[in-house]
């Protein structure tokens, strides 16, 4: 497994935030993965040094902004899902795949669950079960990236 870097963490970041703006139709609106949020998730785990809480909060004023949903929803989302995901970074990487695949599976369904909260109370919406079937899709790019930039596991010596 490679070092991080900033290219990677920011070209990543962008190819996610084109897939996240990309005009979904069909059935493909309710199974949308988030995928800014996956790869924000990924590297705060991965290079906390690189992506952290306030790169989650600026991914989500962004989600927030291009949307057209209650501006500071998905920021405030965003920032605690990765703020829990820092608070048990070193923990985290001492798991394995499967493992922290259950632990980003709460994650993100921690976050759908606060935006849920917050889009009840703001716009009295209840999208219904529907809303949470983005985060199996979520678990399955996770893994995808898994596969593609390796686990964020504590470097072999």
């Amino acid at each position: 497994m490679r070092p991080a870097n900033l290219t990677t963490v920011l070209l990543t970041l962008i190819v996610a935030l084109t897939f996240q703006l990309y005009p979904w139709s069909g059935q493909g609106v309710i199974l949308r993965p988030d995928f800014l949020l996956v790869i924000t998730l990924y590297w705060v785990v991965r290079a906390p040094h690189l992506c952290n809480v306030g790169v989650a909060w600026f991914a989500g004023l962004i989600v927030d902004l291009s949307t057209g949903s209650l501006l500071g929803q998905h920021a405030l989302a965003f920032a605690f899902t990765a703020f829990l995901a820092l608070l048990y970074q070193r923990r985290l990487v001492l798991f394995n795949r499967w493992q922290l695949s259950v632990y980003v599976f709460a994650l993100l369904f921690v976050e759908r669950t606060l935006v849920l909260i917050l889009k009840l109370f703001a716009d009295n919406e209840n999208p219904g079960l529907s809303y949470f079937w983005p985060v199996l899709t979520s678990i399955i790019l996770w893994q995808f990236m898994v596969l593609m930039f390796g686990a964020p596991t504590r470097p072999r010596h």
